[in-house]
């Protein structure tokens, strides 16, 4: 499965290698979602970067299917989403944050969202990110993904999520200590 409580945070030569093929080919079968980037220019970063090649690779097994979806011309970065079609299934069944997880008395959650991305390495999705992710296509038309909860929410014992029906991304709110089956969580990492 995952290596996600492991603290070793580099890939075997050969780990990376099957990485980098399988990015390499997400990244040439999707090229609206990264029009005018060039793969040289990502691998370059890929190989001089293991500790995020090891975060990607956790975006991998856990079902996120991470592609880049942008280039940030300032920092020289690529930024990679979670473009698999519902929420990864590696990451589902979460509440939102490690307090609603100890705030929970029964039938607590393997992990928090944020906890797990945060072992993982990655940032989870924000409102204005999981939205410009839905303009590269349709993602979680059966599922749903946690995403960053503004502070005063969150502070009131919220969490919010999105999802996508009837061709619109809707943004909702549930306590930050529940969880589903069918929600998970997106995550971006800068590389």
């Amino acid at each position: 499965m995952s290596n996600i409580k492991n603290n070793k945070r580099k890939l075997s030569s050969q780990q990376a290698r099957e990485l980098i093929e399988i990015l390499r080919a997400r990244f040439e079968k999707n090229m609206k979602r990264h029009k005018g980037l060039e793969w040289t220019n990502v691998l370059a970063k890929l190989e001089a970067n293991a500790e995020k090649l090891w975060s990607l690779n956790e975006m991998e097994m856990t079902g996120g299917e991470p592609d880049v979806v942008g280039h940030d011309r300032k920092t020289g970065e690529y930024i990679f989403y979670d473009c698999s079609a519902e929420s990864p299934k590696g990451r589902r069944s979460l509440c939102y944050d490690h307090d609603a997880l100890e705030a929970r008395k029964e039938h607590k959650p393997q992990d928090s969202a944020m906890n797990m991305a945060a072992d993982m390495g990655i940032d989870m999705l924000t409102e204005e990110q999981y939205r410009d992710l839905q303009k590269l296509g349709s993602f979680d038309a059966k599922t749903s993904s946690w995403v960053m909860t503004p502070a005063q929410i969150r502070k009131l014992g919220g969490a919010v999520f999105c999802d996508r029906r009837y061709d619109t991304v809707f943004l909702y709110h549930n306590g930050a200590e529940s969880y589903y089956a069918a929600r998970g969580f997106r995550g971006s990492l800068r590389v």
